[in-house]
């Protein structure tokens, strides 16, 4: 039986469907409507060809992303409304209870999202990726990297869902409170592990041995006042052939790395630009910032969650007749993206800003100029559509569009 909650489920994730395919419609009109010629802006720096690759990889995705976005609204019904977490939940309460019964509930509705998007990822690792020339991954690479993704999810997320459950069920009505510390305290610590810990499993990390570039680096690091533990180099090349630069870790376990991609396309004063970006970030204090927020967000949505718990409506209306804290916290991580969906344009804002501030403190540090080149090499090798959607742009991505990006650089 639908109550008034399932109705304002079924609403909101209808307006969240139409609202995703008309923007990614949109953009795909958009990309297509100015495929024929180069932006003024770049008509001496991106060349017809690469300027049309762009626009083809990016209606690609796009289409390819509604798909997505059908199998993603298919399946949430299906495990709410549809009677799949009461299906779930009816296989697993014979067989186990308490804290097992909990973390194989789960672990089952994880384990069906992933076959589920399986097929998904293949074909957009070996045919969306192929036919654009930027896979690298070899099968037998893909599965490796599947079957060390599962094993470290449940070495590290059985501990996790054991401590979270076990606070729900003891720490009374602030469990909330209890599981939101746990959670800060699990996320600074994978801070700290993921750097040495975690990202070699999937990648070889070397010490950076060009000479003249790292005399370079290090010097920009010091006019900068950025300690780290090290440059390193990643062979990003194995799976891909995108180029990106970062840094990791915090406080003393800081590391700044290279994909060896970047490295081979990008001209030394080139990689000090971008790199000085990245560090603008640090500066700026943005990587503290969206932790920060992160808490925050995290801490309201898990006291709503306190509230919500006990209330037989949000368990009904979400298709499940048994109440317990992990069908609870199943059901709100599924229904909370629905009603959070609005959110994305003020996040996107947010980040956008961030990298305008990260590009002004580059154009100080190392070159305005040899930002704008460098981030035109990586439009370009990236296939970064240059005429995106005005709102689509806007509602989603993270990052400026590339012609309001340069012009800024370019007036300092």
């Amino acid at each position: 039986m639908l109550n008034p909650f399932s109705l304002a489920f079924l609403a909101a994730l209808l307006a969240m469907f139409i609202l995703r395919l008309w923007l990614a419609q949109r953009q795909i009109s958009h990309v297509i409507a100015h495929r024929a010629t180069v932006p003024a802006s770049f008509a001496d720096r991106i060349e017809l060809a690469a300027h049309q690759k762009a626009a083809d990889y990016t209606v690609r995705r796009t289409r390819f992303g509604r798909i997505d976005l059908a199998v993603e609204v298919a399946l949430l019904l299906a495990l709410t409304l549809g009677g799949g977490l009461q299906a779930l939940h009816d296989f697993w309460s014979p067989r186990l209870d308490g804290l097992p019964y909990g973390v194989a509930l789960i672990f089952s509705v994880l384990a069906i999202s992933a076959i589920i998007d399986l097929p998904l990822a293949l074909y957009r690792q070996f045919v969306i990726e192929e036919e654009f020339a930027f896979n690298r991954m070899t099968p037998q690479l893909f599965l490796a990297d599947l079957l060390k993704q599962a094993a470290l999810g449940v070495a590290i997320g059985t501990p996790v869902l054991l401590a979270v459950l076990w606070l729900m069920e003891r720490m009374g009505s602030l469990w909330w409170l209890y599981v939101w510390l746990f959670w800060c305290v699990f996320n600074l610590l994978i801070l700290f592990l993921y750097p040495t810990w975690i990202a070699p499993l999937f990648n070889r990390f070397v010490a950076l041995d060009d000479a003249p570039l790292k005399a370079r680096v290090e010097a920009l690091l010091s006019r900068c006042g950025f300690s780290s533990s090290g440059l390193f180099v990643m062979d990003g090349s194995k799976r891909s052939s995108h180029g990106n630069a970062y840094f990791t870790g915090f406080g003393k376990s800081k590391r700044i790395v290279f994909f060896d991609t970047l490295l081979g396309r990008l001209q030394p004063l080139e990689v000090e630009a971008v790199l000085a970006h990245e560090l603008g970030h640090f500066k700026h204090r943005h990587v503290i910032k969206r932790i920060a927020m992160l808490f925050a967000l995290s801490l309201g949505f898990l006291a709503i969650l306190g509230q919500l718990i006990d209330a037989g409506w949000f368990f009904n209306g979400l298709g499940v007749e048994t109440q317990n804290t992990a069908l609870g916290l199943l059901l709100f991580f599924l229904a909370a993206p629905v009603f959070t969906f609005l959110l994305t344009p003020l996040l996107s804002l947010l980040s956008r800003r961030d990298e305008f501030e990260a590009d002004r403190y580059a154009a100080d540090k190392a070159s305005a100029s040899d930002l704008v080149a460098a981030l035109v090499k990586l439009y370009e090798d990236n296939a970064a559509t240059l005429t995106p959607d005005p709102l689509h742009s806007l509602f989603y991505d993270s990052h400026p569009p590339a012609a309001l990006r340069i012009a800024r650089l370019q007036q300092g």
